[in-house]
C-alpha cells in the first residue's frame, strides 16, 4: 500500500475534484452525478413551489463539509410549526378580517333626506299661496278722498230716519240713521223727480232742480249716540261734470264744500250715468242735529240728490 494512501473510500476520496487527477483516477474516483457523495450542498437542489419563505431565515442549515444537512423536525400533529409564517407577517400584510367602514357617500350609504326637503318645499309654496290670498282679500279699492269727500258706498244704507237695531245682533250698538232725499225738507225751489233712471231711493225718486242759489235740503236727524266725529255719506248724480255744495251743521257752515265730483266719469250731459257717491267729515252732538246741503254763491250745484246716511268716525 502506498504511504499516505489508505485505499479507495478513504478520506482522500472526499476530494470532489479527485477525478481530475491521475492518482484519483487510478484510485477509481468518478465524477459526481446528481449531487452524490461529496456534493451534499449542490446548488442544483430542486425545491417544491412555496417551500422557501422569503424574508425568513433558511429552514435548513448548511451542512458541514462531509456531513448530511440538518432537517428541521416536523411539529407534532395539531401543534403550530415554528417555521410557519402567517400571511399577515409578510411585508405586504395579509387579508383583514375586520369589517371595512362605510365611507360617506360611497357604497350603499344613506343619501340626503329628500323626503324632508320635499315637505319643506311644499310648506313654503303653501305659505306663499296663503299670503297672496290674504293680500287679495284685503285689497279693497281705496276711495278717492279729494277735498270735500269722495266715492262712498255707505249712502245706499237702509232708508230710515229713525235708528234701528244693529244687523249684527249687538243690541248695545245701534246703526246710525240713513234717509232718502225725498224725505228731506225741501227749500228754495227744489222738487222731487224720477225721470232720470238709476236713483237708489224708493221708487227711483230723487230731489232735483237744485242748480240755483238758495236751493237747499235739510235733515233733522235724531238718535246720535254721543258727541263726536261722524261721516256724512251722500248719493247724488251729475251730468258728466264736477259740482259742489255748501254743507251746514247745526247752523254752522263747514269750511270745506261738499265735493260732488264726476266720480262716475259719465259723459257730459248724461245724468243717468252720473250717479255716484261722496262724503264729508262732520262733528255732531249727542241727540238731535240739523244737517243742511245748499247751493250758495260760488257753488256749482248742477246735481240731483238721492240718499244720505251717517257713520261713526272720519274717513
Amino acid at each position: 500500500m502506498t504511504p499516505g494512501n489508505n485505499g479507495a473510500s478513504t478520506p482522500e476520496d472526499d476530494d470532489p475534484f479527485g477525478y481530475l487527477y491521475a492518482d484519483g483516477q487510478a484510485n477509481g474516483a468518478q465524477p459526481p452525478s446528481g449531487g452524490g457523495y461529496g456534493y451534499p450542498n449542490s446548488v442544483s437542489r430542486v425545491r417544491a413551489v412555496g417551500e422557501r419563505q422569503y424574508g425568513q431565515p433558511s429552514q435548513q442549515q448548511t451542512a458541514q463539509y462531509g456531513q448530511p444537512p440538518t432537517v428541521p423536525q416536523q411539529g407534532a400533529y395539531g401543534q403550530p410549526n415554528a417555521h410557519y409564517a402567517a400571511p399577515e407577517n409578510f411585508g405586504g400584510g395579509g387579508p383583514s378580517t375586520g369589517r371595512q367602514p362605510v365611507q360617506n357617500g360611497g357604497g350603499r350609504g344613506r343619501g340626503p333626506n329628500t323626503k324632508g326637503l320635499l315637505i319643506g318645499a311644499v310648506a313654503v309654496v303653501a305659505a306663499v299661496v296663503i299670503g297672496i290670498a290674504v293680500a287679495m282679500a284685503g285689497g279693497d279699492d281705496k276711495k278717492d278722498d279729494t277735498a270735500g269727500g269722495g266715492p262712498s258706498s255707505s249712502a245706499s244704507a237702509p232708508q230710515s230716519a229713525s235708528p234701528s237695531a244693529s244687523a249684527s245682533g249687538d243690541d248695545s250698538k245701534e246703526e246710525l240713521p240713513a234717509i232718502d232725499a225725498k224725505a228731506l225738507s225741501l227749500e228754495g225751489g227744489t222738487s222731487l223727480a224720477s225721470d232720470v233712471k238709476g236713483a237708489k231711493a224708493a221708487g227711483g225718486t230723487y230731489v232735483g232742480n237744485f242748480n240755483h242759489v238758495g236751493a237747499a235740503v235739510t235733515w233733522s236727524v235724531s238718535g246720535i249716540p254721543e258727541d263726536g266725529k261722524y261721516t256724512l255719506n251722500v248719493s247724488y248724480g251729475v251730468p258728466g261734470k264736477d259740482g259742489n255744495a255748501t254743507l251746514t251743521i247745526n247752523g254752522t257752515p263747514q269750511s270745506r264744500p261738499l265735493n260732488m265730483k264726476n266720480f262716475a266719469h259719465a259723459p257730459e250731459g248724461d245724468y243717468e250715468k252720473g250717479w255716484t257717491n261722496t262724503w264729508g267729515n262732520i262733528t255732531l252732538n249727542k241727540g238731535t242735529n240739523t244737517i243742511k246741503i245748499s247751493c250758495e254763491q260760488g257753488n256749482a250745484c248742477d246735481a240731483n240728490l238721492d240718499q244720505l246716511s251717517l257713520e261713526a268716525g272720519w274717513k
